[in-house]
């Protein structure tokens, strides 16, 4: 037995890790963000998610240094094309928006019809790769925030992003380390939510 089997055994540890997860907001955080060997460990992590047909129905694009502002001129110009009396404080904001955090990925949903795995189960699939980024990353001491917005949604956005027809972004994100103590939020009764048949 090698030396990391047990760690796999220390399920106090994982359900620690798990009930003491919490998002972090994109605009309160700082740097340093991973490194690319901790990056890449992250998405390793999150490709590990549970793919009925093994069709492997997501894909990332990474937002790192100098892209963060190629990407918020993107969004900047994709809405004043969209909303052309947008003001310059929005557009402003738009520019700045990638620059929240020190790495954004994009989680790219791209579902396949006409086969026999479900597309609501490859839709579910993408949301998994995003939450297993957002527990991989606190495993890993950072703060980690999955947003949409606006962005995930507008077709220019989405063409100049290089997303092919029929593709969808689940979500951006965010990963860095918290410029201010996060705060616990509140969390649902489970006696509210749990039933039993």
């Amino acid at each position: 037995m090698d030396s990391a089997t047990p760690a796999l055994n220390r399920t106090s540890s994982t359900l620690d890790l798990l009930l003491t997860r919490r998002s972090g907001s994109a605009k309160a955080m700082t740097g340093p963000g991973p490194s690319p060997d901790q990056l890449q460990t992250i998405l390793t992590a999150a490709a590990r998610v549970p793919d009925h047909g093994k069709l492997f129905p997501w894909r990332f694009i990474i937002f790192e240094g100098e892209a963060r502002e190629r990407a918020g001129a993107v969004l900047a110009q994709s809405l004043l094309e969209s909303e052309p009396q947008c003001g310059e404080e929005r557009l402003q904001m738009e520019r700045g928006r990638f620059l929240r955090a020190p790495v954004v990925v994009a989680v790219v949903s791209r579902v396949r019809e006409q086969i026999p795995f479900p597309v609501w189960e490859q839709e579910l699939s993408a949301g998994a790769v995003c939450q297993t980024m957002l527990i991989a990353a606190h495993a890993m001491g950072f703060v980690a925030n999955w947003l949409t917005e606006w962005c995930a949604f507008n077709t220019l956005v989405k063409e100049r992003f290089g997303l092919k027809p029929g593709e969808r972004i689940a979500g951006y994100v965010y990963i860095g380390h918290p410029g201010a103590p996060l705060e616990e939020r509140v969390r649902p009764d489970m006696d509210k939510i749990v039933s039993r048949f």
